[in-house]
């Protein structure tokens, strides 16, 4: 008995609470009928069968003593409560009269002296807001209308929508109690502008054949379905009905497995599948072919692998042929072969790549970084920083440098007739020849060989000149090369006794006489610039 008691006021509490998602009508009697009914419980009439969001703050599966009366997600996602004790939730218009203020008590006539007024759910003075009042009464000037959190549950009342609020563009029903495709559509047909939809975190059941044409959706851009549980089957069953959609958002549904469209989502640009199950990178092939695509989002998926079969090494893939932002932040890539795939995508342009292994390796995040620059030749943004083209520069050049003596043991050489590398360094590197031929093959002196760390090893032995200051002689110096240029240029101040003028700095590699590159970058140390031993600091101020 305690326990029922207990049970039943944890439902009570929670269902004001708003966190109920879907709602089971139940006729059986919930078993034990008279020994219950000795201990005063009353079990017979119609019970609920209510899933929480949060599966914690259930008991069940939907089973008791052996029968299942309605089935969970989650082990320990379900409840039984009374109707009295339930939510059912209020019609589109009711909740939107609520939210803006206008129900039947704030509806006076022109003449009302009243020194407040109520706004969604705030009392503010009513002076100099009569003309905003008077705009709230005609609802159907609104052109953006959120509703979330309201209990919507239903559309009302047949042509009720399109009587009061005709003009909507923009709806967020997000977080409410709608629980059917079907009802969605009975909001949207009212609405023949509407142009944005938010329906994140309504529990929904979805149609699971194809529905007959509708001009509800006709010209709908953006469409958030986050949290809903729907599936990617589900989405394309819908999609005939989306003609005009360029955004969605697919967050948090557990989708795993995707299917190929045909004829539908053709003018989608932006698609976010972030925290999902898409640990099969193959998957994504499915949807390669969407020709408007630009935005793809894949955090929190698991995804390992990413792989275009129809072109080799250097080549171009036909897969996503507009796709110019990829995030893949939060995934298990660790392989540096998913990057060298990355560079067959054809207008790839902005790439973000954090918490993956391959970003906690035992490298320099700079150095990683410089990696992924190098790998991926149109890139113009990694994980959000602008990528300018000095660095571009300073990357490639750096990588040529770094695998050269791979490149030589693989077959590579300086003479365009000898150079045959394998096919391993090729897949491994396919742009380290289309550096060669744009800067020209490493030379020996270039190539960096690997060296036990130590404090010397790190140490750069550089000259220090100032060429507009004929009478200042040149000064040795000994610097670590994970020095920053700002502390470099602090260095300088001292050194040179230069009072508080603005430094310029740039170098001259030992290996490339008469040619300068500008220290720009106040944040980034000597080894971002490939800076090396024997080389030259310029100061000009």
């Amino acid at each position: 008995m305690e326990n029922m008691e207990l049970f039943s006021m944890l439902a009570v509490f929670l269902l004001q609470q708003k966190k109920c998602s879907s709602l089971y009508f139940m006729d059986k009697p919930l078993g034990r009928e008279e020994k219950e009914r000795d201990e005063g419980i009353h079990v017979n009439g119609i019970w609920l069968g209510v899933e929480w969001d949060n599966h914690q703050r259930g008991k069940h599966n939907g089973t008791h003593e052996g029968i299942q009366y309605f089935k969970c997600r989650h082990p320990t996602g379900g409840s039984f409560i009374r109707p009295n004790k339930a939510n059912f939730g209020v019609d589109f218009i009711s909740a939107v009269k609520k939210q803006y203020g206008l129900n039947g008590d704030e509806q006076g006539t022109e003449n009302e002296t009243e020194a407040s007024l109520v706004i969604g759910r705030k009392t503010v003075e009513r002076v100099g807001f009569d003309s905003i009042k008077e705009k709230q009464k005609r609802l159907n000037t609104l052109n953006d209308i959120s509703v979330d959190e309201c209990a919507v549950s239903l559309a009302g009342p047949e042509k009720e929508i399109r009587k009061t609020c005709s003009n909507i563009r923009r709806i967020n029903l997000s977080k409410n109690l709608l629980s059917s495709w079907t009802e969605v559509i009975a909001i949207a047909c009212q609405v023949e502008n509407l142009e944005i939809v938010n329906l994140s975190q309504n529990k929904m059941k979805f149609p699971a054949t194809s529905l007959p044409a509708s001009g509800a959706f006709c010209k709908l851009r953006v469409l958030a379905l986050n949290q809903t549980g729907v599936t990617w089957a589900e989405v394309l069953l819908c999609a005939t009905g989306w003609p005009a959609l360029e955004e969605l958002y697919l967050a948090s549904n557990e989708i795993s497995v995707l299917q190929r469209p045909i004829d539908v989502l053709q003018t989608l640009k932006w698609l976010d599948l972030s925290d999902n199950q898409l640990t099969d990178g193959n998957q994504l092939q499915l949807i390669a072919d969407l020709p408007s695509l630009e935005r793809l989002i894949l955090s929190n998926n698991g995804i390992s692998s990413i792989c275009f079969p129809d072109v080799g090494f250097g080549g171009k893939t036909r897969m996503f042929p507009s796709l110019t932002h990829l995030v893949v932040n939060g995934n298990r890539i660790a392989e540096w072969s998913v990057i060298n795939e990355l560079d067959k995508l054809q207008s790839l342009q902005s790439f973000d790549c954090r918490n993956n292994p391959l970003m906690d390796t035992d490298k320099n995040m700079e150095t990683i970084k410089q990696l992924i620059i190098a790998k991926i030749g149109q890139l113009k943004f990694l994980n959000k920083s602008q990528i300018f083209p000095e660095e571009r520069k300073g990357a490639e050049l750096d990588y040529r440098k770094t695998f050269g003596i791979d490149w030589i043991k693989a077959g590579g050489n300086q003479d365009p007739n000898k150079n045959r590398p394998n096919e391993e360094f090729l897949a491994a590197h396919p742009r380290f020849q289309l550096f060669c031929d744009k800067y020209g093959a490493p030379e020996d002196g270039e190539l960096k060989k690997e060296q036990p760390f130590s404090l010397k090893n790190q140490l750069l032995s550089l000259t220090i000149k100032c060429p507009d200051k004929p009478d200042q002689k040149p000064i040795m110096k000994k610097l670590p090369e994970s020095m920053t240029v700002q502390k470099v240029k602090g260095l300088l101040y001292r050194l040179l006794r230069i009072p508080g003028s603005e430094l310029k700095l740039s170098y001259e590699s030992s290996k490339l006489k008469g040619k300068e590159f500008e220290l720009d970058n106040d944040l980034k140390p000597l080894q971002f610039y490939s800076i090396e031993n024997e080389d030259c600091i310029l100061v000009r101020w």
